[in-house]
């Protein structure tokens, strides 16, 4: 049960750092946990581990994380868009 607590906490935390950077995440729902796992790792790295705790998530640094991972790929995803696209 706490595997699928981590899943349902990630793929919230992706869908606000989307809604908060006003971006999808490519790969929809999946996209959503691998970006909420992958920006409470990146998070916990800048921020390290405080706040409140959900899921063994840190809410807050994993949200800022987050937020940082999706502007990084949007970032990725434009300039590839533009080399494709002459």
């Amino acid at each position: 049960m706490s595997f699928l607590w981590s899943l349902i906490v990630g793929g919230i935390i992706g869908w606000l750092a989307g809604l908060i950077m006003g971006r999808d995440i490519p790969g929809g729902i999946i996209g959503n946990i691998i970006a909420g796992f992958v920006g409470a790792w990146l998070g916990g790295l800048l921020l390290g581990n405080w706040g409140p705790e959900i899921g063994d998530f840190y809410i807050i640094p994993a949200l800022i994380g987050a937020v940082v991972l999706v502007f990084i790929v949007s970032l990725i995803l434009r300039s590839m868009g533009r080399r494709s696209n002459p």
